[in-house]
């Protein structure tokens, strides 16, 4: 098991002194491990839906990217590897890094039916039928504002339709934001990757304008990797689902903290970049029972 001072960064400190949370987080900070248990192995098996956080080698921008399959596509190939069989869809932003030996990522499963989720951070290397990661960190979270989805089914047939690329956000997909209860968020530091999950009552994240997004930083675990390595590097993807179409939303761009007087926090991100891609899931979910956790967004 890892010690503490190997769990968090400068940044994450930051965060977790000015909001007055270390002894806490060095609590949670021991259960991140290098290896992954055989709890973790067998939720990893059942898994159809995996989320991918990284910078692309070759443009330097953070993506978050969903990667989906036959549940078995994602599993423990040893006591700190992760194997995934298959691959980005064609043109995926992140479709650079798969291909790059060393990429540091940060990996998400989440399972809607359950309510629980993992993430698993480390080095990427490409493999014949896929890739592998090495972790670094391997870690649970609790089902705190993760919406309930009892069952899924694939879409035979669906396959992603052409990307809609763009720097601004339309009024519809303005729309589209507005109306999720789901958000993933890919983040980085000098020395790894992440891809950690938000959640809510539909409207908890809003537009600001085409360019800006903004949602309340709900409390959670008191670790602060998300917003901790903000501090040392602005950088940050956003993934969007239409968890009936399979439609994603991927944003890149730049994202930052703001400590209210109130006490709370609430993350600004600016979009640099947009990719929209309907089908891109062949995922279909049932409708979402909401978190008790879920704070009701201001009206």
């Amino acid at each position: 098991m890892e010690t503490t001072p190997a769990v968090y960064h400068a940044g994450s400190r930051a965060v977790q002194e000015r909001v007055g949370v270390r002894e806490s987080a060095d609590h949670v900070g021991r259960s991140v491990g290098r290896h992954i248990k055989p709890v973790a192995a067998a939720f990893l098996g059942l898994q159809p839906l995996l989320v991918l956080g990284a910078a692309a080698p070759d443009t330097g921008r953070v993506w978050a990217s969903p990667l989906t399959g036959t549940p078995g596509f994602v599993r423990a190939t040893g006591p700190r590897q992760l194997s995934v069989t298959g691959g980005l869809r064609p043109a995926d932003p992140l479709t650079s890094a798969l291909a790059t030996d060393g990429t540091r990522v940060g990996t998400l499963a989440l399972d809607p039916r359950t309510r629980r989720r993992m993430r698993l951070n480390g080095r990427l290397r490409p493999t014949p039928r896929g890739f592998a990661v090495e972790a670094d960190q391997v870690f649970a979270n609790c089902p705190k504002y993760l919406q309930r989805r009892e069952t899924y089914e694939t879409v035979a047939g669906r396959r992603p339709g052409p990307t809609r690329r763009g720097h601004r956000l339309t009024d519809e997909q303005r729309a589209f934001v507005e109306a999720a209860d789901t958000l993933f968020i890919a983040t980085v530091h000098p020395g790894g990757a992440d891809a950690g999950h938000r959640g809510g009552h539909p409207g908890f994240v809003r537009t600001t304008s085409a360019t800006g997004l903004s949602w309340r930083d709900y409390p959670g675990n008191a670790m602060f990797l998300t917003l901790g390595n903000l501090v040392t590097d602005p950088r940050a993807g956003l993934l969007l689902l239409d968890w009936t179409t399979g439609r994603s939303l991927q944003l890149t761009g730049e994202a930052r903290t703001e400590f209210t007087a109130d006490g709370e926090r609430r993350v600004h991100f600016t979009v640099t970049e947009a990719e929209d891609t309907p089908d891109a899931v062949p995922l279909r979910w049932s409708a979402p029972a909401y978190s008790p956790a879920n704070p009701h967004p201001p009206g």
